[in-house]
């Protein structure tokens, strides 16, 4: 880390991070209040309030207001302190592990949300091995606290033995449950206490001399303060004190306990983005590293989602800015249509209102609205020809077939799906034999969101019905084994949106077949979105 350059102050400035976790951790709750904190929302929604209180300002799908979670990542921006955040928000729920798994491309460091009475949950181990595979670093908020938890040691044990990643406490619970009082800052030591009483009021700060200080048992019953003294001993013996560089590096992750719900221990924890995460990060392409700290602008895709404004067909590209000073109106050469672009109104996020961008720096992720010529792995730059590397796109688990309700719409049918496919919302497979498309996604979850999205947006009613294949497989090697493949296998070949050959399979068998009989292909499940 230390033979970085140093960054010009304001891309210094900026912490751009994911909050990734279990459904039901709490995540969208803690973006609310981030949003709060940030002064970027007057009074946060919550996902099960009543009334107009429950709209969540992150979540903007129908659907996702309906049914009380986040399916598409959102970005936002805001002011905390000194710093400028960049947050991305990302779907919990394991039928959209795709969005997530990209939207981790495009930032510098995760927060993961854990539940106190549930620890370490499946979706959350496999969302960290994806942070672990890029070397994130990873900051703990342990939520609930409120409620019945378990102990906290038995906590930060699960964490250490299931994610093989030191654990480091920065704060420590004062009872839990009923009794849960707040916890007690071992980086400044001091008391913070938590105000049952008004949900969004910031909690109050007891500055103190360490644990010996008098004017700690005025605010801590005797008992709990006695427990609170016992652990804190026992903790400073077993684990590990905080190190930046070990956390910067991936192997250690600090941990803040607090209640989101009750805006407890937010605010620490923003504290610690700004104080010790990472500041923008050099980025992969194919042809070499990019500092952030260069002069050129460069970015590229990593979501596109369409019809955020179901008046205008439109779609945002999110681009995440690898290096230099974005203004607005610059003209930017897109790379894979090797054609320049004129920016003129690129938008940045502020929860659910959006507003031009006339500037943007190195780390920041902007929104392009256009018409379908971005796609997710596209590259901007002012000039130079760079692919930029690392964002998968994974063979989908479950396929079915789709066909429109009305037999007359189904080219409106194929110009809805493919919008769907550049997005990344579900994998868009022509067969060649037969007509209609067999759609391909990751999570069950996804075929009901994919309906009820061509119907609101297109007015397409349209059926999901079940297909003869499992699962696809992208084909590649020479390019005539592959023809003479594709010609006597026809009844599996199909196309996707781009026009790249996937064989469907039924059965593990037909993969194997393959492999034996053609050992010149190669038949994968992940295929770079590169241009």
């Amino acid at each position: 880390m230390s033979n970085q350059p140093v960054l010009p102050p304001e891309i210094a400035r900026r912490r751009t991070f994911a909050i990734i976790s279990h459904p039901d951790a709490g995540k969208t709750t803690l973006t609310e209040k981030f949003l709060l904190f940030g002064g970027a929302i007057q009074m946060a929604g919550q996902v099960r309030a009543k009334g107009e209180a429950r709209r969540t300002r992150s979540d903007f799908m129908k659907m996702e207001q309906d049914r009380g979670i986040s399916v598409s990542a959102s970005a936002m921006s805001f002011e905390f302190g000194q710093y400028r955040f960049n947050l991305v928000d990302t779907p919990g729920h394991s039928d959209f592990s795709e969005d997530t798994y990209r939207t981790l491309t495009a930032v510098d460091a995760a927060i993961m949300v854990i539940d106190g009475a549930k620890g370490v949950e499946s979706q959350t181990r496999k969302l960290f091995e994806v942070c672990r595979l890029r070397d994130l670093p990873i900051l703990t908020f342990c939520n609930k606290m409120d409620r019945e938890s378990r102990d906290t040691f038995e906590i930060i044990d699960e964490i250490q033995e299931n994610l093989a990643i030191d654990v480091a406490p920065v704060s420590w619970p004062i009872g839990m449950g009923r009794d849960f009082i707040g916890v007690y800052d071992l980086l400044h030591d001091r008391l913070e206490i938590m105000d049952r009483a008004d949900r969004n009021k910031v909690a109050e700060s007891i500055q103190i001399s360490g644990l010996d200080d008098p004017k700690l048992a005025d605010h801590v019953p005797a008992d709990l303060l006695e427990k609170l003294r016992e652990e804190l001993e026992m903790a400073r013996e077993l684990l590990p004190a905080f190190d930046r560089k070990s956390f910067l590096e991936g192997h250690m992750t600090p941990i803040w306990f607090g209640s989101a719900i009750n805006s407890f221990g937010v605010k620490e924890l923003m504290t610690g983005i700004g104080e010790f995460g990472p500041e923008p990060q050099p980025q992969n392409s194919a042809e070499r590293e990019i500092g952030a700290d260069e002069k050129p602008v460069t970015g590229f895709v990593f979501k596109v989602q369409a019809n955020m404004d179901p008046k205008h067909r439109d779609r945002v590209a999110f681009v995440r800015l690898a290096s230099g000073h974005f203004e607005r109106g610059m003209k930017l050469l897109h790379v894979r249509s090797k054609k320049p672009m004129a920016v003129s109104n690129p938008v940045l996020f502020l929860a659910a209102d959006r507003e031009l961008a006339e500037e943007a720096w190195a780390g920041d992720i902007i929104g392009i609205p256009n018409h379908g010529q971005l796609r997710i792995g596209d590259a901007l730059t002012e000039g130079e020809a760079l692919r930029f590397t690392g964002i998968p796109s994974f063979a989908p688990e479950l396929l079915q077939t789709v066909r429109a309700g009305d037999p007359m719409k189904a080219k409106h049918l194929e110009k809805a799906l493919m919008q769907f496919a550049e997005e990344g919302a579900a994998k868009v497979f022509k067969p060649m034999i037969g007509s209609g498309f067999i759609v391909g996604v990751v999570g069950a979850l996804q075929f009901e969101v994919l309906a009820s999205r061509i119907e609101i947006e297109y007015g397409l009613p349209v059926r999901f019905e079940s297909s003869q294949f499992t699962s696809a497989r992208w084909v590649a090697g020479p390019k005539d084994k592959v023809e003479a493949f594709a010609n006597t296998n026809k009844g599996h070949m199909a196309q996707d949106h781009d026009g790249d050959l996937v064989y469907l399979t039924r059965l593990q068998w037909d993969i194997d077949r393959v492999e034996r009989d053609h050992p010149e292909l190669k038949l994968t499940a992940t295929k770079e979105m590169m241009v």
